[in-house]
């Protein structure tokens, strides 16, 4: 095929949905499969796929399951962007002391790995010689409420919460990073400072766009 080499961005996604506290999966107990959504399954067979690929043609597959990536210069709005470009984008679109929405009653677990962190860990893998999927996440889980608050203590204001029905997606999920901390990648940069790092260009992005809505 002429194609040496092949990096696949997967997603942990393709995990059950899980208790908060439950031990961690590693990455083969993502089977048997039960991906609590069709994202998930879409994963988990282009994983499979590109394996194929790797026993068939001789490729150098590396396989990434990634969650929660964030940071500046990445989506915000629209629906594509994930929880903490999302909840930087309502805060700093209120006013100290307004009220934002959030789906659910805030109590889901998430973990969020800042993209300089996932790209030292994409960089580490692609030079490793681990074969199959490696998780590349934070093991710093928080709510959702928990991430609102720091988000709201990074920018400065008092944020009130109004919890509505909604997409909540899983309750958590509980991954191992041991595969690729075995490449020697550690996490750098957690929550309240990649919050740091992304919360002041997000409320750039707004006030930029509501300048542009104003001179329209």
């Amino acid at each position: 095929m002429g194609v040496p080499w092949y990096f696949f961005s997967s997603s942990v996604c393709v995990y059950r949905n899980m208790r908060p506290g439950e031990p961690e999966m590693t990455e083969a107990e993502a089977i048997p499969a039960n991906p609590d959504n069709e994202y998930g399954w879409e994963k988990l067979y282009s994983e499979r796929m590109a394996m194929a690929y790797e026993r068939r043609y001789g490729m150098h597959v590396r396989i990434a399951r990634f969650q929660n990536c964030y940071g500046a210069e990445g989506t915000w709005r629209g629906g594509r962007e994930k929880a903490p470009a999302a909840i930087c984008r309502k805060v700093a679109e209120v006013e100290d002391g307004g009220t934002i929405e959030v789906w659910g009653d805030g109590t889901a677990v998430r973990s969020c790995t800042h993209v300089n962190d996932m790209v030292d860990g994409i960089f580490l893998l692609v030079h490793s010689d681990l074969h199959g999927a490696a998780n590349i996440g934070c093991p710093q889980y928080v709510t959702v409420n928990e991430l609102v608050a720091t988000v709201a203590e990074v920018a400065g204001k008092k944020i009130h919460v109004k919890h509505i029905e909604g997409p909540v997606g899983v309750q958590s999920r509980n991954f191992s990073n041991a595969r690729i901390y075995s490449t020697s990648w550690k996490p750098k940069i957690f929550l309240k400072e990649g919050v740091q790092l992304t919360y002041p260009w997000v409320e750039a992005q707004v006030r930029a766009t509501k300048s542009r809505a104003t001179a329209a």
